[in-house]
């Protein structure tokens, strides 16, 4: 069974910085690129940033660049992101993705995690 844990959101000043982490289990890590998305009150889930199985490859949301940084640990099947410079506007759920295919993890991966709140105070 394939598990996607989240950890790391909280309560923030704007202009601070949050790492969020994502535990992974249930399936071969590096065969599967890695992407965070997030969801904010009322409005759709969106894309934030995905990684590709080697690290090789980032691709971020235009809100995002510059401010956020994805990784990963292939050993410890994590995949991390760090949000700096955070706006109230970042306020969401964030959720880990995960995904084989790199034209699907930034639009419909198969695998999804519970979430993470992040809450940015201005």
């Amino acid at each position: 069974q394939v598990q996607l844990v989240e950890s790391g959101g909280g309560l923030v000043q704007a202009g601070g910085s949050l790492r969020l982490s994502c535990a992974a289990s249930g399936l071969t890590f590096i065969n599967y690129h890695m992407g965070w998305f997030r969801q904010a009150p009322g409005k759709e889930r969106e894309f934030v940033g995905a990684i590709s199985r080697s690290s090789v490859s980032t691709n971020y949301a235009d809100s995002v660049k510059g401010r956020f940084t994805i990784s990963r640990d292939n050993a410890k099947k994590t995949v991390y992101l760090q949000m700096n410079s955070l706006k109230p506007e970042d306020t969401a759920v964030y959720y880990c993705a995960a995904d084989p295919a790199w034209l699907v993890i930034s639009t419909t991966p198969k695998y999804w995690g519970q979430g993470t709140q992040v809450t940015v105070s201005s």
